[in-house]
């Protein structure tokens, strides 16, 4: 059919364009990452898939930035290298919000690489000992003229960095699966109101398709944590209650086994799969809200969010949602009929 071809078609695009297509510039790290205020400091700051060579220093602007209303300018920029660059700042003798302590953020405006941002790059703290050596004062919208550069690339993320690409495998697959318990589910229903071995044996494959797909997720999942988290396997909240709701699908299975009689077994299985699926919402988008998770999100949800994707992601993400559900459906279709072919097999004995 034109679906099995549309999801070949459309994963070899995503394993293709998720492999080929690069990161954009960004920063890596910066040295020293502390300053006090009133101090003049230098600073090294090396960036991830930059050319900073290809420009003239002058056209470089760095900017130490508190909010979104005052910043400190670099100056006196060297480039080192490619992914290095020096920089000079006087830090200001004191705090906006005469706090003792503050995150600042990095900017770096180039020609050819565009604008990269350092979060949380430089912690500042206060001096209240000694005098300061710096005249420097907080600018007002200094920030300006950044140098906008279009191109085809994925954005880059601290900490996550080349396995950001994860995202088109890791996330669609929790689509996929919820389309194939959500299937199971309908066709369950279907059991119940009447009886037919149909229903019942469809529940059961997309049932299988769906703890699949559950189970690449959490496997997916589990080696992005390794290369951002540390470790495969943190007792996160996210992770914890994943593996709860995919025990809550096996148990589906342990019950139908459970019972000699099969159409006993067939409609207890239905009943079960109908609360199993109605388990997902709590287990999956309930709970981990209501506790700390490392998992990316918006303010503190683990869930996906909108703003971990941009319009080049898009294009590969959503054709891998469809993809991998097309393909879900396809397997589907083929545990189907391979129960046809045993249940026909077991009635000629």
């Amino acid at each position: 059919m034109w679906w099995k071809t549309t999801s070949v078609i459309l994963l070899v695009y995503v394993i293709i364009a998720g492999i080929a297509i690069p990161l954009k510039p960004g920063i890596d790290r910066v040295s020293p990452d502390s300053a006090l205020t009133g101090s003049r400091l230098e600073m090294q700051i090396h960036g991830y898939n930059t050319w900073y060579s290809r420009a003239d220093p002058s056209d470089i602007r760095v900017w130490l930035q508190y909010d979104s209303l005052r910043a400190i300018a670099g100056t006196d920029i060297r480039v080192i290298s490619d992914t290095t660059i020096a920089v000079r700042f006087g830090i200001p003798a004191t705090m906006p919000n005469s706090g003792e302590r503050d995150m600042l953020n990095l900017i770096v405006s180039h020609p050819s690489d565009g604008v990269s941002l350092l979060p949380s790059a430089l912690e500042l703290e206060a001096d209240t000992s000694a005098a300061a050596s710096s005249t420097a004062n907080w600018t007002d919208n200094p920030v300006e003229k950044l140098h906008v550069v279009r191109d085809f690339s994925y954005p880059y993320r601290n900490v996550i960095y080349e396995t950001i690409r994860n995202t088109y495998f890791h996330v669609p697959m929790w689509f996929a699966l919820m389309f194939m318990f959500l299937a199971s589910v309908i066709y369950s229903i279907m059991y119940l109101t009447r009886p037919d071995e149909t229903s019942d044996q469809k529940a059961v494959a997309f049932t299988e398709t769906g703890l699949l797909f559950g189970l690449l997720g959490l496997t997916t999942g589990m080696l992005w944590a390794h290369y951002a988290w540390g470790k495969a396997w943190s007792n996160d909240i996210k992770q914890l209650m994943t593996a709860v709701a995919l025990l809550v699908y096996a148990a589906y299975f342990i019950l139908r086994a459970s019972f000699d009689e099969p159409e006993k077994g067939a409609r207890l299985a239905a009943v079960y799969n109908i609360f199993a699926f109605a388990s997902l919402v709590p287990l999956l988008y309930i709970v981990p809200r209501l506790f700390a998770s490392l998992h990316p999100g918006a303010t503190g949800n683990p869930a996906f969010g909108s703003q971990d994707l941009d319009n080049t992601m898009r294009l590969v993400f959503y054709p891998s949602i469809i993809g991998f559900i097309l393909l879900g459906i396809w397997i589907a279709n083929i545990r189907y009929r391979i129960l046809r072919l045993q249940q026909a097999a077991d009635d000629q004995e």
